[in-house]
């Protein structure tokens, strides 16, 4: 059924607003915590794929930082809208900021040079190669014995 936009997603939003689970606020409505930064992870025999849904972003909003093991990606928007009338007196202004961010645990072995990020189409994707850690070879330590 078609609503018009004024009601968002669902004719009901507001009715049950009390009754859902945790919402952040993305543009003029509403969306499940769960909706924000929806992310696969694909595995094969040398690498792991993160694939990070971002609709709505730019490759200029969106940044990816490793520190200690740990990928982080955010997401920021900052939109500031404005409706003139022919003086130049405001009839409408509107501001809006917005940021997400999600982290996963890489490994410590990982570098950033060894990750590879490509933004198309409103998805973020991330290539981590599959790092063994090399075991440490346990070193024979001999006293020297003299006689």
């Amino acid at each position: 059924m078609f609503m018009p936009d004024i009601f968002g997603d669902d004719l009901f939003d507001d009715l049950f607003n009390g009754f859902v689970p945790a919402t952040k606020q993305s543009g003029r409505i509403n969306v499940p915590a769960t909706n924000v930064m929806r992310t696969d992870i694909l595995e094969s025999d040398n690498a792991f794929e993160l694939q990070i849904d971002l609709p709505g972003y730019k490759k200029e909003d969106v940044t990816a930082k490793l520190d200690d093991g740990y990928l982080t990606v955010k997401a920021e928007k900052k939109e500031n809208k404005e409706d003139k009338d022919k003086k130049l007196n405001f009839l409408r202004r509107e501001r809006f900021y917005g940021s997400c961010s999600r982290s996963f645990y890489v490994g410590d072995d990982v570098t950033q040079e060894d990750i590879k990020a490509k933004f198309e189409d409103g998805i973020l994707k991330i290539t981590v190669p599959k790092i063994e850690k090399k075991p440490e070879v346990e070193e024979n330590k001999y006293i020297a014995i003299e006689g």
